[in-house]
């Protein structure tokens, strides 16, 4: 495994599955990138949007804030986690031997081809990254296992497993996982060992899977 980011969905926030996953990304060699989903913190600004009648621009900038909520959440796991929020910052975590957990709110809310919309949520903000870092793999964390190998990236989106915008933000050379609850207990040890969890999810111009 290369360089790689893995987005820890905040449907995880209020369960066991949050300190597992935590624990595992922690002992990932090479180490990830962690982003933060949004969870009931982005949900607040859903349930606040439709009270409220605020902008799809307000609620953009509000949802991405809600990641670096449920960030606190993530980083206080560990002391090995590092907040960061710019390419420099994510660089220099790895220098420093220590795990970045990506604040999206600066390099995102300034990022002209991040459309301000619920179609965009941290799973394309995660493959956004991806692009942005160079990174060769993108780990989604979900707190669902209703998924498979035959999946693309459409019927995963029509099913709400993955949002609306990563079929067209996922860089075409990122190799793509999808990772559940029923891979959690495996997920250690295969990142430990350079390895991602999870069901690979093939999608246009990735690369071919390569054998052994």
């Amino acid at each position: 495994m290369r360089r790689g980011v893995a987005k820890l969905g905040g449907s995880t926030a209020d369960s066991a599955e949050l300190a597992r996953w935590c624990d595992t990304l922690e002992k990932s060699d090479p180490p990830l990138i962690i982003v933060p989903g949004g969870g009931p913190f982005a949900d607040h600004v859903r349930d606040d949007q439709k009270r409220l009648g605020f902008s799809e621009k307000a609620a953009h900038a509000m949802a991405i804030l809600a990641m670096e909520q449920f960030a606190q959440l993530i980083l206080e796991r560990s002391a090995n986690f590092r907040a960061v929020r710019s390419l420099t910052d994510i660089e220099r975590a790895f220098a420093g031997a220590t795990i970045p957990v990506w604040l999206p709110s600066q390099l995102a809310l300034q990022a002209p081809n991040i459309r301000e919309s619920w179609d965009v949520t941290s799973d394309s903000l995660a493959a956004w990254l991806a692009g942005r870092t160079g990174a060769d793999t993108l780990l989604l964390i979900k707190q669902t296992d209703d998924f498979s190998a035959q999946d693309s990236l459409e019927t995963l989106s029509a099913r709400g497993i993955i949002d609306a915008a990563l079929p067209s933000m996922l860089p075409g050379n990122v190799e793509l996982y999808l990772a559940g609850p029923l891979h959690a207990a495996s997920a250690a040890k295969l990142l430990a060992s350079g390895q991602l969890p999870g069901i690979r999810i093939f999608h246009q111009d990735a690369p071919a899977l390569k054998s052994g």
